[in-house]
């Protein structure tokens, strides 16, 4: 599913860090070693129907590289 983050992403918390990462040995084969992180955060996007709804965002982030798999895990309203 297309979507556009419209807002800052707020209320950003870890979820893990390194080793705690499932996808870890495919994130470092993707994009690269780094010190990769699994972050969730609240944000209002654009959805590619033109609806705005306020989702829970789930993405990998690692310093130098940036987000990376960005996506919607449920809906907030």
């Amino acid at each position: 599913m297309y979507f556009e983050i419209i807002s800052e992403i707020s209320e950003v918390e870890p979820i893990a860090v390194g080793s705690q990462i499932r996808d870890l040995k495919r994130l470092r084969k993707q994009f690269g070693r780094a010190r990769w992180r699994k972050l969730k955060g609240i944000a209002h996007v654009k959805l590619e129907s033109g609806r705005i709804r306020r989702v829970e965002l789930h993405w990998y982030q690692a310093h130098g590289i940036g987000k990376r798999k960005i996506k919607i895990k449920r809906y907030l309203d």
